[in-house]
């Protein structure tokens, strides 16, 4: 938190508006649209409502398929069950972490042959990163499919000057307790379409017809974002650009003292873009570094420091075993060798010292300096 959430907060209170909607959350969504650079957005319960809503936008139905890349978290292919339609999945590049625009467009000449094409293609911004988006966009205009961008790790991004949530029909958001600013639960759906915007706000909370009694002629949700959780957010979002600094600050760090341990590779950044390093991610590859991702990780666990492997790709999930995919191998290997190390905007240069001591010490090649464990 900064200084500004505690004031609004307040606000919130001493207006007496506590339940969902209120002036906070209609300034929260005229600050964020301004803030990225888009006409619209719609504040919502989370980053998934945005995603299940924005399929509902794109009119995608049962029995449609949805693109999208399988690296990431579940989210985004779970929303493609609320609808009753399918995920299918596409591999991600080496360069980037994200969806392969090559794959992609082979998936949908695939598609095209069999007469089927699917009703949207969501592309993932994995990790702060934005994904290659010119080519996808090309692919997805040549074929007229839809695109829906999950922005929910990327906000503070861009790709080509362009801010990450700005390239689809609808872009997505998330604030989770994780994010890079967060409402503590919360997410956007953003929009150049007005009438979009307003069947987003209609369809949150619970498809009332305007009547003096409650009328329902629609199946609606329950998504809407509460007053006080958008005066924290509105908070949160005077300080977005100093976060990114932050978690871009942390990835420095880390490279400028492991990025010369053989067999150590971090998440390569797109050319054509500026992640915020949401995360900052790693590989191992144990030949080379003398002991495996586990390794390490298991060495900070037992220092009760937490990092966590990269996403499980969605083709190796139980849940989506039969779903279709076209390559798989990249994501899978970044899988079994990735790891996001501790990244937080408040971390101190002693903590994250701890964390590259003690990945130096697994590796059997330690900094001089004595041992930082021992904070």
């Amino acid at each position: 938190m900064s200084e500004h959430e505690r004031q609004l907060l307040l606000e919130a209170f001493d207006s007496n508006w506590i339940a969902p909607l209120g002036p906070q959350v209609d300034a929260f969504e005229q600050e964020f649209a301004a803030h990225i650079g888009v006409r619209h957005a719609v504040a919502l319960a989370s980053g998934t409502a945005a995603l299940h809503l924005s399929l509902i936008l794109l009119g995608v139905r049962p029995g449609d398929e949805v693109l999208t890349s399988t690296l990431t978290f579940s989210a985004t292919a779970n929303a493609v069950t609320y609808v009753g339609a399918l995920p299918a999945f596409v591999d991600v590049t080496r360069e980037s972490w994200n969806m392969d625009p090559q794959l992609l467009a082979e998936e949908l000449e695939a598609c095209a042959r069999r007469g089927k094409l699917p009703a949207a293609v969501i592309a993932v911004d994995l990790y702060g990163q934005c994904a290659d988006y010119e080519p996808i966009l090309e692919t997805c205009r040549g074929f007229e499919v839809p695109l829906i961008e999950d922005a929910a790790e990327a906000l503070g991004a861009t790709y080509q000057g362009r801010a990450a949530g700005t390239f689809g029909a609808t872009g997505t958001f998330s604030f989770n307790g994780n994010k890079i600013i967060t409402t503590s639960g919360g997410g956007m759906l953003v929009t150049d379409r007005s009438d979009w915007a307003q069947k987003a706000r209609f369809l949150a909370t619970q498809a009332r017809d305007p009547a003096p009694h409650y009328e329902h002629s629609q199946i609606g949700y329950n998504y809407r974002m509460s007053n006080l959780l958008a005066a924290i957010g509105r908070g949160q979002l005077r300080v977005l650009d100093a976060r990114v600094d932050q978690r871009r600050a942390n990835y420095r760090f880390y490279r400028e003292r492991l990025g010369d341990l053989p067999g150590l590779s971090f998440m390569p950044e797109h050319p054509a873009g500026r992640p915020t390093c949401w995360l900052t991610c790693v590989t191992i590859e144990p030949g080379e570094f003398g002991a495996t991702r586990e390794d390490v990780r298991l060495a900070l666990e037992r220092e009760n420091i937490e990092s966590r492997p990269v996403w499980k790709p969605m083709h190796l999930q139980p849940v989506f075993a039969g779903c279709r995919i076209r390559g798989g191998d990249v994501a899978r290997d970044i899988f079994e060798s990735g790891l996001c190390l501790p990244s937080g905007s408040n971390l101190t240069e002693r903590q994250r010292m701890r964390v590259v001591e003690i990945v130096r010490h697994v590796a059997g090649r330690p900094a001089g300096g004595g041992d930082a464990r021992r904070e």
